[in-house]
């Protein structure tokens, strides 16, 4: 795992991510800041991710059991790497229920991100 990795996941184990980063358009990025934002684009930079995080996200509740999004084209163990890997870019969080794992979106995430890419 990556050092950035390491510490947005620890921030979300902790409580949830809420990297603060203005637009784009509003100044230069903070060293720290594209850090943080690096990790999680480039988690969702794989198509495999991105459908996985998309198929979280628009399940109906908000969260979703690995056993109704793990049809990606893509094999079991593949898919628990692929989440994992969103996991730790801070992007998801999860709960194990019983023999399953459910996976939520992590909203301070998005709202970040959306931020980061809107123009004022």
């Amino acid at each position: 795992m990556s050092k950035s990795a390491g510490a947005v996941e620890r921030s979300a184990l902790e409580g949830g991510v809420a990297p603060c980063c203005p637009p784009l358009t509003a100044g230069e990025l903070s060293d720290t800041d594209a850090v943080t934002m690096a990790a999680m684009f480039k988690a969702l930079s794989d198509p495999v991710r991105l459908r996985l995080f998309s198929k979280v996200a628009s399940h109906p509740g908000g969260e979703a059991c690995v056993c109704d999004i793990q049809d990606v084209g893509v094999s079991q163990p593949t898919v628990s790497h692929h989440l994992k890997k969103l996991r730790e870019a801070g992007l998801l969080r999860s709960e194990r229920r019983g023999t399953w794992v459910y996976y939520r979106i992590e909203p301070s995430v998005l709202a970040a991100m959306g931020r980061l890419l809107t123009s004022p």
